[in-house]
């Protein structure tokens, strides 16, 4: 397999002191930082990404960067004896597109013990349509299932429901056989979301319309998926069920969480903290197993767009104006 003298990227670059995200030709040997050497045929646009472009330094520790914290490919060079060249595989989370360069790229050099072999029953399109979205909506089923909710306790309610992890865990629960309430801000994807298996969708008012001054509110949810944390998050878990469990893994809407902590003393409620990025390797490795089979996401074509870099700004643009819904997939190579 050939290796290129230049490879193309997206590269977040300082000008006048301010970030600004151009696609660039960059030499080989400043791809160097990895034992392993990955020929990129996909990527995805995530959140974090998005903050990325605008170089925010909770994100990116320096310029320039090549953003993209999820990519899949082939393997052209290793060092390491457990990864082979020729071998399809995937990286997600670590320090991949924050202070490690990442995946909108031709190419990229990362560390052996972050890679995962691509699971049979997934190519590396799907692996990247998944991507850490839908690796953490998986987290987020696991843990629900872990403390014990099943189907038959009650709706699961989804925020951010159009959004990448949203999106998918909408998917992935109703194909688990659980009831879903949707909730979003973006009504004209009521039906998107409905065709996923929601069986309601909600504005995000209806689950903050109830006095946010009491200690708990009437009990409606079994579980939740929280993506967007702040007063939506204290309003869930003030009408969760008995026993119930709400996974959280964002903050767009506030990271405080103002309320007192009887739902947990008098319903006995379950606050999951959901963290993709340093997930330990064997539980990373199972979910992706079951992400290739029996969770593995059916179609979503109406939350679902393709990209290649040259055309990514423009859906980056409409993510920073809260106007995308759905995963975006990037064709890196030609």
């Amino acid at each position: 397999m050939i290796i290129e003298k230049s490879i193309r990227c997206l590269l977040v670059e300082e000008v006048d002191s301010k970030p600004r995200l151009a696609l660039r030709q960059l030499a080989r040997e400043q791809f160097t930082d990895g034992n392993v050497t990955i020929e990129v045929a996909y990527s995805s646009l995530n959140f974090k990404d998005s903050l990325a472009c605008q170089g925010h330094r909770g994100v990116v520790r320096k310029l320039p960067h090549v953003p993209g914290i999820d990519l899949a490919g082939t393997v052209i060079q290793s060092a390491s004896p457990e990864i082979q060249v020729g071998e399809k595989v995937l990286v997600t989370g670590y320090d991949l597109g924050q202070g490690h360069w990442g995946g909108w790229s031709e190419m990229a050099c990362v560390p052996a013990e972050w890679i995962v072999k691509l699971p049979e029953g997934l190519s590396l399109y799907e692996s990247m349509f998944i991507g850490t979205a839908g690796f953490t909506a998986a987290q987020c089923l696991f843990a629900l299932q872990r403390n014990g909710v099943q189907p038959h306790d009650g709706p699961i309610v989804v925020t951010g429901s159009t959004g990448g992890v949203g999106s998918i865990a909408v998917r992935l629960l109703t194909q688990c056989g659980y009831e879903v309430v949707a909730v979003t801000g973006k009504a004209e994807c009521a039906d998107a979301l409905k065709q996923l298996g929601a069986s309601r969708v909600l504005s995000r008012d209806q689950i903050t319309s109830g006095d946010a001054s009491r200690p708990l509110l009437s009990a409606q949810w079994a579980g939740a998926v929280d993506t967007v944390g702040g007063p939506i998050l204290t309003a869930l878990l003030k009408s969760t069920k008995y026993g119930g469990c709400v996974t959280a893994c964002g903050l767009v809407a506030g990271h405080q969480l103002e309320m007192t902590v009887y739902p947990f003393l008098l319903r006995g409620v379950s606050l999951c903290g959901v963290a993709s990025a340093d997930c330990p390797k064997p539980q990373r490795l199972e979910l992706w197993k079951r992400l290739a089979s029996d969770w593995k996401p059916g179609k979503m074509d109406l939350l679902h767009h393709e990209s290649s870099l040259e055309q990514l700004p423009e859906f980056i643009a409409q993510m920073s104006r809260g106007e995308l819904a759905g995963r975006v997939v990037v064709r890196c190579s030609p």
